[in-house]
């Protein structure tokens, strides 16, 4: 059995037992959501490190388990992992463990805010992991449902019931496209052919692409579904209040792991699948990117809610994810996923600290708070490194993703790429820089408040923190993973993989200006018998390598394969003349 099995069936099981354990069993039932988190983040890490000691092959998957259910059954249990989706699954399993252990406060419902929890972490670890179109947005939806759940009974703040309901609309419409767009994809292929498993329609796609008609309405599907879900602008009007109102692990799973989803699909699906149609939305896609890190970042710069405020800073970031999708290069898209990791980290990081002065302070406003660092220098230090790794400081993860983004982007978009660098240096600097100001520094007095109590208290801050300074210092642990991965993809969506199946006509080259007409060429006679194997088989079929082609470009006819030697040459044989130009 796969060890991406046990990665998101563990919380799914927890979820089960702790529906059967009664609800007054407080410290079996933390317990038991705590040993399930932490065994899916051991595994997780155990498989990154083989997976990085493993030989790649390229574009391949290892870890794969097919388990098709019955002979006439179309979606098929299928998961497997690549570069693309390892750094995923792992920063998952970590920030759903860190999720779990900043929990402890909840004192209502206890044990369906833990079962809702397990849900949600085994859904989007199942959907980073599935290989097949039915359980990849299954598992998804099974991690969206309890979201809009935790938000509505353990939210907080007035407007709660409104960022509920205004989260559950977003979401549930990008779902919605994204389903008519991979059903439509599914329905591309032949009858007698078809299939939900995304390696085999990869490979059928990659050899008979879609028809231009039928990318021309499934892209755009695909593009603003899985952008909805991502909170691309100018959809991403759902983001910041949801992330405001909902508890503090809530708001660390959906916008560091689930949130990804969307980037996730378009870089596994509608880029490689559909170059035609994204080569035509890419420069679209990229000035939508710059609404995402100037409108939001300004809006950031507003806020007076510290929560309201990481969350428009999240949605900011995603700007850059996004960029790095419309180079449709292997640096950018690579960068991308950079990206996607290691905000991964940072979002939980800053809402789990956020989450934490709001359980000291009782209150999130930005100007109440002030002189914070010397009664919590613990949370106040981490909190600093967090917004300084927001600003894309060096040193930390988000610093090289960056960089892979705007370098990859610049060849395409080099206006975006400076836009995007004074949106990140200049506006995100001035509101992560004030931020840090006016809740730490300051005369205020806090006497009642205190940093957490031990060493336990500490771990999730301090583990997510490691994790951005690790990948900052050593960006080589994840890229090493996913090179090979990243490359096949963007050679598909950038189109190389069609061409490569079409080859160049030899056009002829035009004559000087004034030159006499040349002859056409005379293909010269030869002895030489066409090379066969060994048992006279046909030549290579058209997938093969490509034909030799005559001097005009047309394909040259096949030879026939015979026993018979061809005619000897006569020996000291005089050369024949070449026959006359005719007078024109």
């Amino acid at each position: 059995m796969s060890p991406l099995t046990f990665i998101f069936g563990l919380p799914l099981l927890a979820a089960l037992l702790l529906a059967l354990i009664p609800r007054n069993f407080r410290f079996v039932i933390r317990s038991l959501a705590l040993l399930a988190t932490f065994s899916s983040m051991v595994i997780a890490i155990v498989m990154f490190w083989k997976f990085s000691s493993i030989e790649m092959v390229r574009h391949g998957f290892q870890f794969q388990q097919p388990q098709a259910w019955s002979p006439h059954s179309l979606p098929s249990f299928h998961v497997g992992v690549d570069g693309i989706n390892l750094g995923l699954i792992v920063m998952g399993a970590i920030v759903a463990f860190a999720a779990t252990c900043v929990s402890r406060r909840i004192q209502t419902r206890e044990k369906e805010f833990y079962i809702l929890l397990m849900l949600m972490a085994g859904g989007i670890l199942g959907a980073f992991a599935s290989l097949d179109l039915v359980y990849f947005y299954g598992f998804h939806e099974l991690a969206l449902v309890p979201t809009f759940i935790m938000i509505g009974v353990w939210g907080r703040g007035d407007n709660k019931n409104f960022a509920a309901y205004q989260i559950t609309l977003y979401l549930s419409v990008g779902a919605l496209l994204v389903l008519l767009g991979l059903l439509a994809l599914y329905l591309q292929l032949p009858p007698g052919q078809r299939t939900f498993d995304i390696v085999a329609l990869t490979n059928y796609f990659q050899t008979r692409p879609i028809g231009a008609e039928a990318e021309l309405w499934i892209f755009p599907l695909l593009l603003f579904g899985f952008g909805i879900l991502v909170s691309l602008w100018p959809f991403h009007t759902w983001a910041p209040p949801g992330y405001g109102a909902a508890p503090t692990a809530t708001a660390m799973m959906h916008a560091g792991v689930v949130k990804k989803f969307g980037l996730y699909g378009l870089i596994r699906i509608a880029l490689p699948l559909m170059p035609i149609e994204a080569a035509k939305w890419v420069p679209i896609l990229a000035f939508l990117c710059l609404g995402n890190i100037i409108y939001c970042g300004l809006v950031a710069m507003r806020q007076r809610n510290l929560n309201l405020l990481i969350g428009n800073s999240s949605v900011a970031h995603m700007g850059f994810a996004f960029l790095g999708l419309a180079s449709l290069s292997t640096i950018g898209i690579s960068g991308t996923i950079f990206i996607m990791v290691a905000h991964g980290f940072l979002a939980a990081l800053t809402f789990a600290l956020s989450g934490y002065l709001d359980e000291e302070l009782k209150t999130l406003d930005i100007a109440e708070m002030g002189g914070l660092l010397r009664h919590l220098p613990f949370v106040g230090t981490a909190m600093i490194m967090a917004m300084l790794a927001g600003c894309g400081l060096p040193g930390f993860a988000n610093f090289p993703g960056e960089m892979m983004v705007l370098f990859g982007s610049w060849d395409r978009y080099p206006v975006v790429v400076v836009i995007a660098i004074w949106g990140a240096l200049v506006i995100g600097g001035v509101y992560m820089l004030r931020a840090i100001r006016n809740i730490w520094h300051g005369e205020k007095s806090w006497p009642a408040i205190a940093d957490p109590a031990n060493a336990w208290r500490k771990l999730p801050y301090v583990l997510l923190l490691a994790c951005l300074i690790l990948l900052g210092c050593f960006p080589s642990l994840l890229t090493d993973s996913f090179r090979n991965s990243v490359e096949p993809v963007a050679r598909m969506a950038s189109g190389e993989a069609a061409l490569a199946l079409k080859p160049a006509r030899r056009l002829p080259r035009p004559a000087a200006p004034g030159a006499a007409p040349q002859p056409e060429p005379v293909a010269k006679p030869t002895n030489e018998v066409p090379r066969l194997s060994a048992t006279n088989a046909a030549p290579q079929s058209a997938r093969g390598p490509v034909a030799r082609r005559n001097v005009i470009g047309q394909p040259a006819l096949p030879v026939k394969p015979t026993n018979e030697p061809p005619p000897p040459a006569a020996t000291n044989a005089a050369p024949q003349p070449a026959p006359p130009t005719p007078s024109r």
